[in-house]
């Protein structure tokens, strides 16, 4: 017999963002409920093609939320420093965990590796009930709850679930914003990420690189063998069609010149990949009922890597939001209650927004002036000390007002 439940909040979405949130929550004595539309399995093998920079902010939620000591620690990377350069001009800035005193920078690690750290660390909750496998067919928001009716009830045993509050953390072309008919406010970067694994004649030495090219960025981040690295390369839609085209020779041989023969001959491990970059920023954070978070509410280009660990400060700030109105007896879905809230989390993302389009227009491009000022200005921060501590800082997420399990 199919039921129906109640919890104090459903997610919607069983990610990164969604589950580390339904942690959070439940470690301050909430009833969650996650519904996923897709199952979380252990990862083996080969390196899988989508990978995170996991900055400091970001590990100290994972930490509090006890799912860190999950992340097999054979696959992921705590890269010590960092390299960046302008391949046609004589900028550069190298960034050494060493120099403030510390043992990484971040740490890169399959998403899908962390998506099952936290998934295992759910299922050790009694008040996280995960939802594998499940669609909603239906949501609705009344004055005192919202309604969710599951698409396949038959096969969870729980036909719908009502909840005070709703979080949508279910990604970039969300259901639930689309249902409730939230606004984008979006554009198209008018680039591809071109992303692979790849093998190199040099070890990487835990260093994460960058080269600023004409048509956009490439970036290679070290994997947990020392000759093992995922790119990002961001390019032209026209000129991501040229390179998965090429033939396997033809690609390694582009990549190898574009990087500067830096790691020596460059040599495919992987299938290749591309996708759209859009920047996506909804007009409204939170209603009645609901908070967006992680990609339903922003996605940002990658050329700073900053998209999952953005996400994973709206989690921190929701649960500390949240478990604060609970714990004050107040009505958690209620809009007047989630407003504050609702700023923070703009506010951090306008910032995050604005700062990656800043690089972006002055990387992009030959125009000899803005090549001049980039040059200039990355080797003045690579030369002032106390600059580049504030940009060292800023790469691994310490800044002001960050939510109590992010410092």
């Amino acid at each position: 017999m199919l039921s129906s439940q109640t919890y104090d909040i459903a997610i919607v979405g069983g990610g990164m963002v969604g589950l580390a949130t339904a942690i959070g929550l439940a470690q301050a004595n909430l009833n969650v409920v996650v519904i996923d539309a897709g199952q979380t399995e252990a990862v083996s093998g080969s390196a899988r093609l989508r990978v995170s920079a996991i900055n400091k902010a970001s590990q100290r939620l994972l930490e509090h939320l006890g799912a860190w000591a999950y992340v097999e620690t054979a696959r992921a990377t705590p890269y010590q420093k960092m390299a960046v350069w302008d391949k046609d001009g004589f900028g550069k800035i190298a960034f050494d965990a060493n120099s403030i005193s510390e043992a990484s920078l971040g740490t890169i690690i399959e998403n899908d590796a962390i998506s099952y750290a936290l998934a295992k660390r759910a299922s050790e909750f009694d008040n996280i009930t995960h939802i594998e496998n499940q669609r909603i067919e239906r949501i609705a928001f009344g004055e005192r709850e919202a309604w969710l009716t599951l698409a396949n009830g038959a096969e969870s045993g729980i036909e719908s679930v009502s909840a005070a509050l709703v979080i949508a953390a279910d990604g970039a072309n969300s259901w639930v914003r689309e249902q409730c008919k939230i606004p984008l406010t979006f554009w198209d970067y008018g680039h591809h990420a071109l992303v692979a694994t790849i093998r190199t004649e040099l070890p990487h030495l835990a260093t994460a690189r960058q080269v600023f090219l004409q048509d956009g960025p490439l970036a290679f981040l070290p994997l947990y063998k020392d000759n093992l690295c995922s790119i990002v390369w961001s390019v032209p839609p026209e000129r991501a069609n040229e390179l998965l085209a090429m033939d396997n020779v033809q690609f390694e041989r582009h990549l190898t010149a574009a990087f500067d023969g830096r790691l020596g001959l460059c040599q495919l491990e992987s299938e290749r990949q591309a996708f759209p970059l859009r920047m996506r920023y909804a007009r409204h954070f939170a209603r009645h009922r609901l908070v967006l978070a992680g990609d339903a509410a922003h996605t940002i280009h990658p050329l700073a890597g900053q998209g999952i660990n953005l996400g994973f400060l709206d989690a921190a700030s929701i649960i500390e939001v949240v478990s604060e109105l609970q714990q004050a007896g107040k009505d958690i879905g209620d809009y007047a209650n989630l407003r504050a809230l609702e700023r923070w989390r703009k506010a951090d993302a306008m910032e995050m927004i604005a700062a990656m389009e800043g690089f972006k227009r002055l990387f992009e491009g030959s125009n000899p002036l803005k090549k001049a000022i980039r040059d200039l200005g990355l080797n003045l921060v690579d030369n002032v000390a106390g600059l580049k501590t504030v940009f060292i800082q800023q790469a691994m997420g310490n800044k002001a007002a960050l939510p109590k399990l992010c410092r």
